[in-house]
This record gives structure tokens, C-alpha cells and sequence, in this order.
């Protein structure tokens, strides 16, 4: 990956965003989507109601054509694309459901994954709240380098704007992926699949009628979003499958926590659930964890022992990679 490369690419697709949004006057997220889509276009401007101006049109049209002249790889685009949207997070004061699951925590998850994966040649993986994209297309980049020589890839999300990013933002990794805008509790039109992987949306559902078939709906009041997204998941997966969820820290320690684990036991064989690094979040009641379910059937049996811990600050790359082998043990343990 050449960093020097990815950062001048990166001063322009910002330069870029930027005039388009004190042109529009939009937000900066609506602006990198344009600028995406332009770029998409060879660098062809959309024109609505005069704007942009002939003036913006003059330097925007400069600023493309020297960023086309710069090769990117699928990876290289993917981290231009996400320094935008870090900036976006900042300009816009994203909120914190919308704001993009860091590389880092893609990598574990490709990491995992892989070697539970094994020989695979084929998958079909679904991300449920696919928001930006950036999890999945990590993931996607990740898999590219081993041996599965079929990914399909899927993502649900009901937000327009962040379905619009990723729908962008995979075109320009040239990731071929199906998107579909709808709200991932309704009976979902996606196929089932081998992996159902996400940065669960933290919260409550705030439609109670919708969710009165659900097993973890709350008995009283609106349930939490987390724990619908997991048990639609389960619904989503193919036997033997896999669910792969960042989760709060503390998903098992609420009182509606109990109607969780029952559809957990019934659906699927919990086999594992690990801290992340306590550095990759800002305060410790941002903190995440990822949980590893996989669903019964197709021969699928119960790790013993469950893969319990935490992964070690990475910056700390003795600790780091021993407990990554730890986990390398496990895996091979329970195949």
C-alpha cells in the first residue's frame, strides 16, 4: 500500500468535497457522495438548478482529472474514501450509529474469519446494518487475498444517505455488492447466507407494533435494536452458519438480556464472545465486544471450551500476537 499515493489522492477528493459543498451548500457527507459519483462518471458534473456554478465546474473539473490520473488500488480507495468519512464525522457531527466501524476491527473480524472459513471456496456474507460500508469492505478487500475464489456480497440499511455512501463507495473499490434499502427488521428479501457479520446499531426500536412476532421484543416499552438485529439474523443464516456482532460490552448484563440468550440457545450454539481493545474506544461505556454464534444444523457443534477474553491493546504487538495464536489454537480445536 503506498501511503504517500493514498494521501494525495485523499487532499483531492477532499479539495473536491469541499467546493461542491460551499457551492450547494449542502452537508459534507451529500457533497462526498457527488464527488464519488462524479468520479464514478470520469469525472462528468451534475448540473441541477445551475448549481454547481461555472466557476466550481472550472476547478472541480481540474481537481478530477488529476485525481483519475492516480492508479488506486481497491484497498487504497477504500482508505481515501474512509479518511473522508472521518472528516465527515467531524463536519457533520455524525451521530455515533452512523459513524463508520473502524479498519482495525475489520481486520480482526477478516482475521477470524478466514480461519474459520478454512477451505471455503465459496460465501455469501450479509451485513445487516451495512451503513457506510466500510466493515464489509474491509472484509471484502481482506477475503480477496485468500483462497475463496466466490464472494457475494449483501447489505441492508434504511438509511438513504449511508446505503448512497456505500452504494458509492463499493463502485469505486469496483466491490460488486447488492444493496437494499429497507429496514432490516421487515421480513428481509436478501438470500440466506454463510455470514451474517455487523456494527450493530445501539438503542431502541421505536416502532413496537413491528416487533411483536420477535422473540426479544421488551415486555413493556421499546426494545433494544442490538438484540432484534441478532435474532433476525439468525433467521438469516443458512445452516451451520455463522453471526459475527460488535455489541456493547455489557449486552448480557440488562434485565431484557435473559430473552437474548434463550432465542441465542435455541437458534445457534454460542461459541464465543471477545473485549476489544479497550484503546479503540473513547470512553469504556463505548466499549465493544465481538460475539460469535453460530447456527445449528449442518453438522455445527458446540466449542468447548467458549472462546471468553479480551484482545490486548495492538499496540502492544508481543501480547497482541499471542493471543491471536490463542485463538488460532481454538479455532483448529474446534473445527
Amino acid at each position: 500500500m503506498n501511503l504517500k499515493k493514498i494521501s494525495s489522492a485523499y487532499n483531492l477528493f477532499n479539495k473536491a468535497i469541499n467546493l461542491l459543498k460551499e457551492d450547494l451548500g449542502s452537508s459534507y457527507m451529500d457533497a462526498l457522495v457527488e464527488t464519488g459519483d462524479n468520479l464514478l462518471e470520469k469525472g462528468k458534473i451534475m448540473v441541477e438548478d445551475g448549481k454547481p456554478t461555472e466557476k466550481s465546474i472550472k476547478e472541480l473539473k481540474l481537481v478530477y482529472a488529476e485525481f483519475l490520473t492516480i492508479s488506486l488500488s481497491s484497498e487504497e480507495m477504500r482508505q481515501v474514501i474512509q479518511f473522508a468519512l472521518v472528516n465527515a464525522g467531524k463536519v457533520d457531527k455524525i451521530q455515533p450509529n452512523h459513524q463508520m466501524t473502524p479498519d482495525s476491527i475489520g481486520l480482526l473480524i477478516a482475521y477470524l474469519l478466514e480461519r474459520i472459513l478454512g477451505s471455503r471456496e465459496e460465501i455469501k456474507i450479509l451485513d445487516i446494518a451495512v451503513g457506510t460500508g466500510n466493515l464489509l469492505s474491509t472484509l471484502a478487500n481482506h477475503l480477496k487475498q485468500s483462497k475463496i475464489k466466490k464472494i457475494e456480497l449483501f447489505g441492508v440499511d434504511n438509511d438513504d444517505t449511508m446505503l448512497a455512501v456505500a452504494g458509492m463507495s463499493f463502485k469505486m473499490q469496483q466491490i460488486e455488492t447488492q444493496l437494499y434499502h429497507q429496514d432490516a427488521i421487515d421480513n428481509l428479501i436478501t438470500p440466506k447466507v454463510d455470514i451474517v457479520l455487523s456494527d450493530l446499531p445501539i438503542g431502541y426500536y421505536p416502532i413496537d407494533e413491528r416487533v411483536v412476532n420477535f422473540e426479544t421484543k421488551s415486555k413493556k416499552g421499546h426494545s433494544f435494536v442490538h438484540h432484534l438485529l441478532i435474532e433476525q439474523s439468525m433467521l438469516q443464516l443458512l445452516p451451520g452458519g455463522w453471526g459475527m456482532f460488535l455489541v456493547p460490552k455489557k449486552l448480557f448484563e440488562s434485565v431484557e438480556a435473559k430473552s437474548l440468550l434463550e432465542v441465542i440457545q435455541k437458534q445457534a450454539h454460542f461459541q464465543g464472545i471477545l473485549n476489544l481493545p479497550a484503546d479503540l474506544f473513547a470512553t469504556q461505556d463505548s466499549a465493544k465486544s465481538l460475539l460469535l454464534l453460530q447456527k445449528r444444523g449442518n453438522g455445527a457443534k458446540q466449542a468447548n471450551p467458549v472462546l471468553l477474553g479480551g484482545f490486548p491493546a495492538i499496540k502492544d504487538r508481543e501480547e497482541f500476537t499471542k493471543f491471536l495464536q490463542q485463538v488460532d489454537s481454538w479455532i483448529n480445536k474446534n473445527k
